[in-house]
């Protein structure tokens, strides 16, 4: 572009962008907080502000069962292809096992809606694997509650643990993000045991607030010992205290643990005034964590997640888009087919009400910085662990392309218009030693 020419002007980021409407056709039930018809209120914003003309935006691909498999368990990938509104009262043994039901209810087209989102995740690691792109970007994932055999949280598939998956084939080491206001404990659990998948997360913790993880001192077990951090924070955090932390901890990571890719989960359930959430963030607090993360010039993958209050997640993301392609937009929102939700004021960057009170003090932001800062020293200081090279790989789940190429020869046989697990599969399939949780009862 333009920029290019400029005399010291670093080149743009390449952005790829996926987003399908389909995805905005589904619906939880009448009184569930989470609507996906959000995704297609960002969208409507990233039009208006004619962001789409500085990006390259496809339509992604859903994803195979099988590649859902090579997280989830086949029995219960298995599950969520088959179940259905209509059928549910005979799965109800398996409703029970797999945590289907109030949180995470079964509606119509479940499945295709788990293989769209989590597609656009898998295919946006795929680009920047191989240098297509330098950002990818799908408001549509970010779903990081779901458990190998269990949906958990409004998440059944967890897009984001598949798209680490594919870049830990082609980067040593991967760090996860996340600035949602629940803890991300799928992504966490996923990659416990492991070095090669640092997971990050910063949200509300304590009083029982939902999922109850994610307390400090998790710090991850075994070769990934310190590799899973944990910021606890407290009630209505606002910009200051939320940055005070996020900046010099993220800073230290990647000073330390130089991962060739980052994922950044983005749930706007942080910002203020969310119909779910606790926090005070304001939009531009939440997206200077975004493009603080861009300043790294890392391979990234950028996802949505949490969010219920929509015409403010549409907001979030829709200026998290802007500040990942360097545009500024006018806080005047642009016309779109939703202009009234964004009633009275149609800006861009409301002043959210502060209803919560800030229970962060300076001392107890503090205190948590400095003992993640120091569990960080011991990465520092761990022997033997050369950053040039390749960290075993054997507690991270096996990718298997031959059962992919089988399961997609299955697909062909028209079963359904579903790609159901052949007896090849299922013979093919064996346990990996990274699925050691799947025994431990949920919490």
């Amino acid at each position: 572009g333009a920029a290019r020419g400029a005399r010291g002007a670093m080149p743009k980021d390449r952005i790829s962008y996926f987003f399908d409407a389909e995805v905005g056709q589904n619906y939880y039930g009448a009184n569930h907080p989470m609507k996906p018809h959000r995704m297609v209120m960002a969208h409507s914003l990233v039009l208006g502000y004619g962001l789409h003309n500085k990006m390259e935006v496809y339509r992604p691909r859903k994803a195979y069962p099988v590649e859902l498999a090579q997280f989830h368990s086949e029995d219960y990938v298995d599950f969520l292809a088959r179940v259905t509104p209509d059928n549910q009262a005979e799965y109800l043994k398996q409703m029970q096992q797999f945590n289907l039901g109030e949180d995470c209810p079964i509606f119509d087209g479940l499945f295709e809606f788990c293989k769209l989102y989590s597609g656009a995740s898998i295919d946006g690691a795929v680009r920047l694997n191989h240098g297509l792109c330098d950002i990818a970007i799908n408001w549509a994932g970010g779903l990081h509650h779901a458990k190998k055999s269990e949906a958990s949280g409004f998440c059944y598939a967890n897009d984001l643990v598949l798209a680490i998956l594919e870049l830990l084939k082609h980067h040593a080491r991967v760090v996860y993000i996340d600035i949602d206001i629940h803890h991300g404990d799928g992504v966490e659990e996923a990659f416990f045991l492991t070095d090669r998948c640092m997971t990050v997360s910063f949200h509300k913790y304590g009083d029982m607030f939902f999922p109850g993880t994610g307390d400090l001192k998790d710090v991850g077990e075994k070769t990934g010992k310190y590799y899973s951090v944990n910021v606890p924070l407290r009630d209505g955090i606002d910009d200051a205290g939320f940055l005070h932390i996020f900046k010099p901890v993220m800073q230290k990571i990647m000073d330390t643990y130089q991962p060739g890719a980052i994922v950044l989960q983005c749930g706007a359930d942080s910002l203020g005034g969310d119909r779910l959430g606790c926090f005070n963030l304001s939009i531009d607090g939440h997206s200077e964590a975004v493009r603080f993360m861009k300043g790294f010039k890392v391979p990234m993958l950028v996802t949505g997640g949490g969010g219920y209050t929509k015409e403010n997640v549409a907001r979030c993301w829709a200026h998290e888009t802007a500040v990942l392609t360097e545009t500024n937009v006018p806080n005047e929102l642009p016309r779109t087919d939703y202009h009234e939700f964004f009633g009275p004021g149609y800006k861009l960057k409301p002043n959210f009400p502060v209803i919560i009170e800030n229970a962060n003090t300076r001392h107890y932001l503090d205190s948590v910085k400095n003992q993640v800062l120091e569990n960080l020293r011991q990465i520092e200081h761990a022997p033997g662990v050369q950053m040039s090279a390749m960290p075993p790989d054997a507690f991270i789940p096996e990718f298997d392309e031959d059962l992919v190429t089988a399961s997609l020869d299955g697909a062909s046989l028209g079963l359904g218009g579903e790609a159901r697990f052949t007896q090849q599969d299922r013979d093919r399939f064996t346990e990996h030693p990274a699925e050691w949780y799947s025994g431990i009862d949920a919490q």
